[in-house]
């Protein structure tokens, strides 16, 4: 007890625990570190932490150290796996190693003895050592190998290994298995690298001589090494059969799920293959549940636009649309519009093509083409189940634009999306797909265009100051500039030396008033409708971006290599006086 005694001392004049949570964990029977944890008065980062000023260690944030690949070399993957080990720098002939137990001395022999070096020990806690070790060796605890590795192979040998399961039959379970054949355990390890990397996509694309694979991570697509054109054939009909795909169908375009479980998360792939020139290229979408539990707060709304937001979704009726480009974010903001909605009192049904994410509590329907289920005809059978609340997945032809017109017309508030550049752009969209003018005017209650821009990395953010001619080119006045907090990511390992990790929105709210209301029923363009929403106060996807940025949330490039198209005509926009998103 005079171990344990030393460290929770340290905790209790941290603050992190009191006596009295101290002798109910010594209550348990147990272990105390244990028990503290279970009972959720301290975490595995305050006891490590407490553990290494007792014994006069270096405490390790390991997401936010860079180990060099010399040192990665020194320390056998399976002794590090073995020991939970994670070698972290050598100098004067020693290596300092991190492990989670100060008093593993057995653990410290052994390395010396390997190594052949004198051992320094820092501490970091256990579960972020396995993270390090597989971030660094590949592969996870029962799993050694890397995609890396698993090319590099199949690039220096001409052996085949181009079974789609062991003993020469096709494995059709979507977890690995001991002796599951090479292309198959490949193909898993590319998903698993995918998730932990957080990209939302896997490319994979035949050429002539290669198969190229890339994953789109915050949004831009990063390449991986090419993998032999030899396994196209194998990697397809692996993935088609983890999908319940047809194999023997090449010459058409296909679609599938597929289910799988990585780090003891389900997760869901949405599966598209598409014939080529060079083969079938596969692009697969990948959906995490956890993405759709974020909030409307942590959206990127400004403090006005979400007040207005949060106002526009308790509407009655009516239609509000979501706007932007495949990819732009707008599926999580109206799921997130939903969940704020969703009570036991509420009725809430979908039309969605496909279903992504699977929301409790909501009716959700898929659209079917090819027996008839269509977005007008699901919307119409809708209308007969007493719903409250309806989201139409896109709005794409007259009939669907007029079945939902005539819902929200009809006492129910619609949400849907459109493909359109900008909000004032969605009201021409709908006469040109053949709406009248006077039900645009009518039913509209808003519009919501929006696009995703990276954050930048809160690890490794440093200051700038950009220079005079971009921000005059940017319309941006010198005293706003001085007050500005630009900054830009270095890149550090915690954003895979990109400088930017994770997204948000940046949005443009127009409401429909009476005037534009009117302008709409006349026919007006999306030019004049867009100069008097911009005087009723509209705030532009540019300017918002440009108010982020000012903020040091996102970069000055950023904005513009995504709003590039509104800067000429952007006047100076003016920040909020308390930031809406934390950086």
């Amino acid at each position: 007890m005079a171990k344990s005694r030393d460290w929770t001392d340290i905790l209790i004049r941290r603050g992190v625990i009191g006596p009295d949570q101290l002798k109910e964990a010594e209550r348990s029977g147990g272990d105390v570190e244990d028990a503290l944890v279970k009972l959720g008065y301290a975490d595995a980062t305050d006891v490590t932490k407490a553990k290494a000023e007792q014994h006069g260690l270096q405490y390790v944030e390991l997401r936010e150290v860079e180990i060099p690949a010399s040192v990665i070399g020194k320390v056998p993957e399976s002794l590090a796996r073995e020991n939970i080990v994670m070698p972290m720098s050598e100098s004067n002939g020693s290596i300092r190693v991190i492990m989670h137990d100060p008093m593993g001395f057995e653990t410290i022999e052994k390395l010396r003895f390997v190594l052949n070096r004198e051992i320094e020990v820092a501490l970091a806690p256990r579960e972020a050592i396995i993270e390090a070790i597989n971030k660094y060796y590949g592969g996870s605890a029962g799993e050694t190998e890397s995609v890396d590795s698993m090319l590099t192979e199949f690039t220096d040998t001409q052996m085949d290994y181009l079974d789609d399961g062991a003993g020469g039959r096709p494995s059709t379970t979507n977890t690995l298995e001991e002796g599951d054949a090479p292309v198959i355990r490949l193909v898993h390890l590319i998903i698993e690298e995918a998730v932990r990397n957080r990209a939302s996509d896997i490319h994979i694309e035949p050429f002539a001589e290669r198969v190229r694979i890339r994953y789109r991570i915050d949004g831009v697509l990063m390449e991986r090494d090419s993998a032999p054109r030899r396994l196209l054939g194998a990697m397809v009909s692996r993935l088609k059969i983890m999908g319940s795909i047809d194999i023997a169908e090449k010459r058409r375009p296909q679609d599938g799920r597929i289910k799988i479980n990585v780090a003891g998360k389900d997760i869901d792939l949405r599966v598209s293959i598409l014939p080529t020139t060079h083969g079938q290229s596969v692009v697969m979408r990948i959906l995490d549940r956890d993405n759709i539990k974020v909030s409307l707060q942590d959206l990127g709304f400004s403090d006005e636009d979400y007040a207005k937001f949060r106002q526009l979704i308790k509407r009655p009726n009516g239609i509000l649309l979501v706007t932007g480009p495949t990819g732009s974010g707008k599926t999580t903001t109206l799921y997130a519009a939903l969940n704020e909605l969703n009570r036991p009192d509420v009725k809430i049904i979908t039309a969605e093509d496909p279903v992504e994410y699977y929301l409790p509590g909501v009716n959700q329907c898929e659209v079917k083409a090819k027996i008839g289920m269509t977005f007008a005809r699901i919307i119409r059978a809708m209308l007969r189940q007493n719903p409250n609340i309806l989201l139409v997945g896109e709005i794409r032809d007259l009939e669907t634009a007029e079945t939902a017109i005539q819902a929200s017309l009809t006492g129910h508030l619609v949400f849907s999306t459109l493909h359109t550049n900008d909000a004032p752009a969605a009201i021409t969209r709908l006469v040109d797909i053949g709406i009248q003018p006077f039900l645009v005017a009518s039913s509209v209650l808003a519009v919501l265009a929006q696009r995703l821009v990276r954050k930048v990395c809160p690890k490794c953010k440093v200051r700038i100051e950009p220079p005079a001619h971009i921000l005059a080119g940017l319309g941006l006045r010198p005293e706003l500039a001085k007050k500005a907090n630009f900054v830009r990511g270095k890149g550090c390992s915690n954003c895979n030396k990109k400088g930017y990790r994770g997204r948000l929105g940046i949005y443009e709210l127009m409401l429909m008033s009476n005037v534009v209301r009117e302008m709409a029923f006349k026919g007006e363009s999306t030019m004049a409708i867009r100069k008097v929403a911009r005087k009723q106060g509209m705030r532009t996807l540019f300017e918002d971006g440009i108010i982020k940025a000012i903020k040091g949330i996102t970069t000055l490039d950023e904005v513009l290599r995504i709003t590039q198209h509104d800067v000429s005509s952007a006047p100076t926009p003016t920040p909020e006086k308390k930031p809406s998103t934390p950086a």
